[in-house]
């Protein structure tokens, strides 16, 4: 019998095609560096400023039937973490957030005038830390693999601001002498805190990666101190003045909140 390449050729690629597939199928990939992009909608505590927001409704807003200015419990957090495996279960961590809490309100008295209300809880969390990651779950192409972890966190840049704005085509005398005018305040402190996390990373056959988790995070801003304060344009204390409750008790903000973080890593 006569050797013929072509049907031995023939007869290997219907064996290729009648074999399984997944016995081929590519691996998930884990890169050691990975850059994780994050949302995370978190709650935020707020603690005296919320209070100062309560006494504000009560003093000012109530009175007249205005409606009243909501405390500020919700943020949006957004990330971005450089995440470095050192082994393939152990990784350390660092990045930076910014979180902003905020609302505006405006109410109109009459056709020719406007009060504008602004709050804001400002921050730039910079953080360092770790995380231990369990054994993963394969499936063909892809990865799971559940982790916890934690770390330190310094509010930077931290902002809290209150402003009423009055704006009128023609100056309403009892509504600026009722209000108190226009008025502008800004409160700054840098703190301490710590974060920690439990969630499941997912890989795929791609440089790209996907993780959910649950974070925790603390931290409370004490002794701020004066950035700007005016009343109708004229300040009303000196910079970096240490800021006091009526009460004459220490303003704190308190930071600490849990939020839910979704995020989408590139390998490198």
């Amino acid at each position: 019998m006569r050797f013929r390449p072509g049907v031995v050729l023939g007869l290997a690629l219907a064996c290729l095609a009648v074999l399984p597939a997944g016995r081929a199928r590519a691996a998930a990939e884990v890169h050691r560096l990975n850059l994780m992009i994050s949302g995370i909608p978190t709650s935020i505590d707020g603690s005296d400023f919320n209070d100062a927001i309560k006494l504000y409704n009560r003093t000012k807003l109530d009175p007249i039937g205005y409606e009243n200015l909501k405390t500020l419990s919700f943020a949006w957090a957004f990330d971005a973490e450089l995440r470095y495996f050192v082994r393939p279960n152990f990784a350390v961590t660092a990045g930076v957030t910014h979180l902003r809490s905020s609302q505006r309100r405006e109410f109109l008295p009459s056709i020719t005038s406007a009060v504008n209300l602004h709050t804001e809880i400002l921050t730039v969390p910079v953080h360092v830390g770790a995380a231990y990651y369990l054994q993963p779950y394969n499936q063909g192409d892809f990865q799971a693999r559940a982790y916890f972890g934690g770390g330190l966190l310094q509010y930077t840049y931290s902002r809290i601001r209150f402003e009423q704005v009055l704006t009128m085509a023609e100056f309403d005398s009892t509504l600026d002498a009722y209000t108190g005018g226009t008025q502008r305040y800004t409160f700054t402190q840098d703190a301490p805190g710590y974060y920690v996390e439990a969630g499941a990373h997912m890989f795929f056959a791609s440089r790209f990666s996907a993780l959910v988790s649950v974070d925790y995070r603390t931290g409370v801003l004490r002794g701020l101190r004066v950035e700007n304060s005016t009343v109708r344009g004229v300040p009303t204390a000196t910079p970096y003045t240490e800021v006091r409750n009526p009460d004459g008790s220490e303003f704190q903000v308190d930071m600490s909140g849990i939020g839910v973080r979704m995020a989408v890593g590139i390998g490198f």
